[in-house]
C-alpha cells in the first residue's frame, strides 16, 4: 500500500477555488459506499471554511439525473453527468455494490467513466465499485483493491492488474481503490490528507469519531470474525472464549471440546469440517492475531506479549510469526508500531502465509490519540 505522508511538502499549490468532486450513483449500489466519503469530504470543506481556505464542491451524480435507488433501499437525489460536461472535476468517487453486475451491464455508465475520468485529477473507488474502474480500462496494469469477498473474482476478470488483498487502500496515482464499505472512510481521509493537510484531516477524524491511520498493517481480515461468517454459529461462544483466555498457555483440543458439550475426536472432526481448520491452527492464529495488536498498539515489551498472547516466550512467538507473516514480532513491532514515529515513515505490506480472512472493518476499542470523542 502506498504511503502517505503526515504532511505535504511545502510546495504544495495554494489552491484558490473549491475542488469539484462527483459521486457517481448507480442502482443498487451501496449506501454507505457514497454517503462515509461524501461525509468526510464534507466535514473537511467546513473546516477549510472556518480557515477562509475553499473546500469542496460535492455532487452525487448519474447517468441521466434523478432519484436514484441505493441497495439499501433509500433513494439519492443525483443530477445528470451531462450537467458536468464543461467542468473541471478534481476528483471522481465510484461506489461499489453487492450485484455489480447490474452496473457493469449499463454501458452508457463504464464509457462515461471511460471517457471523463482521465480528465479528472484523481478517480476513487469504494468496496466493489473497482469492478467499473477495471471494465473502464482505468486499471489497467495498476495495483488495487477491493472487498476482500472480491479479490480473487477482480484478479481473475481483469488479470491486467494486481490485486492486494490485505490493504485498507491502494493509492496509485492518479487511482485510489478500497476495501469493503468503510474503507472508503479511510481512503477519503487520506485524499483530505493530500489535499488540505494533516491537521485537518485530524479535526475530520475527530469530528467523525474515526481513525485518522488504521494501523499500517492491519489487513481487511480478522480470525474472530472469519469464524463468525462461517457456517458456525454452534462455535461462536466457543470463540470467544478462546479470545478472553488466549494467556492459557496449556490450551488444548480436549479444552475446547469440554466447552462445547462434545468428545474431542467429534469436536475435531466437527470443528474443522465447519470452519475448514483444525482447532489447533485456529488457535494458533487466534494468538498470532492479538499478538499483532499489542505489538502495534501496546507498550508491553515483546516477551510480555508472547506471555500474554499464550506463546510461552519470545522463541516460540517469534516461530510462528515467521511461519504465517514471514517476519519477527520485532520487525513487525518496527514497522506497524503506532507508539513509533519511524512507522509511519515505513508503512510496508506484508503478505500472510495463511489463507485470505474476512474483513476487520470495526474500530479496535483501544485507547488510541487519533480516535477521539467530541463528548
Amino acid at each position: 500500500m502506498t504511503n502517505i505522508p503526515d504532511s505535504m511538502p511545502k510546495t504544495r499549490r495554494q489552491q484558490t477555488r473549491s475542488r469539484t468532486v462527483l459521486f457517481v450513483a448507480f442502482e443498487g449500489m451501496g449506501l454507505l459506499d457514497l454517503t462515509g466519503s461524501t461525509t468526510v469530504f464534507w466535514s473537511a470543506s467546513s473546516f477549510m471554511k472556518q480557515q477562509g481556505k475553499p473546500g469542496y464542491s460535492l455532487s452525487a451524480v448519474s447517468i441521466d439525473g434523478g432519484l436514484i435507488l441505493t441497495g439499501e433501499g433509500i433513494g439519492i437525489a443525483t443530477a445528470p453527468i451531462s450537467d458536468f460536461a464543461n467542468a473541471t472535476i478534481d476528483t471522481i468517487v465510484v461506489p461499489g455494490a453487492l450485484d455489480m453486475e447490474s452496473a457493469l451491464r449499463d454501458r452508457r455508465l463504464v464509457n462515461w467513466l471511460r471517457v471523463t475520468a482521465p480528465k479528472a485529477r484523481r478517480i476513487a473507488s469504494v468496496c466493489a465499485g473497482a469492478f467499473l474502474l477495471a471494465d473502464a480500462g482505468l486499471l489497467n496494469g495498476r495495483r488495487a483493491t477491493t472487498h476482500w469477498a472480491s479479490c480473487v473474482l477482480l484478479g481473475e476478470r481483469y488479470p491486467s492488474l494486481k490485486v492486494e488483498p490485505d490493504v485498507i487502500f491502494v493509492r496509485d496515482d492518479p487511482i485510489w481503490t478500497s476495501a469493503g464499505v468503510t474503507a472508503g472512510i479511510d481512503l477519503s481521509l487520506a485524499m483530505v490528507q493530500d489535499d488540505c493537510g494533516h491537521s485537518v484531516a485530524m479535526q475530520v477524524a475527530r469530528q467523525l469519531v474515526v481513525y485518522m491511520k488504521r494501523p499500517g498493517g492491519q489487513s481487511q481480515f480478522s480470525e474472530l470474525l472469519q469464524s463468525q461468517t462461517n457456517d458456525s454459529p454452534v462455535f461462536d461462544e466457543l470463540h470467544l472464549w478462546i479470545a478472553k483466555n488466549l494467556q492459557d498457555q496449556k490450551l488444548t483440543v480436549d479444552m475446547l471440546a469440554a466447552q462445547v458439550n462434545m468428545s474431542p475426536r467429534n469436536f475435531a472432526r466437527s470443528y474443522k469440517t465447519r470452519t475448514g481448520r483444525t482447532p489447533a491452527k485456529a488457535l494458533e492464529l487466534f494468538r498470532v492475531e492479538a499478538a499483532r495488536r499489542l505489538l502495534e498498539e501496546a507498550k508491553l515489551d515483546v516477551d510480555q506479549i508472547a506471555r500474554s498472547c499464550g506463546f510461552g516466550d519470545e522463541e516460540r512467538m517469534r516461530a510462528t510469526f515467521k511461519r504465517h507473516l514471514a517476519i519477527s514480532p520485532r520487525d513487525y513491532r518496527r514497522r506497524f508500531s503506532i507508539l513509533s514515529s519511524a512507522s509511519v515513515k515505513r508503512r510496508k505490506k506484508i503478505e500472510p502465509a495463511t489463507k485470505q480472512l474476512p474483513p476487520f472493518n470495526e474500530l479496535h476499542l483501544s485507547n488510541r490519540k487519533d480516535l477521539i470523542s467530541n463528548g
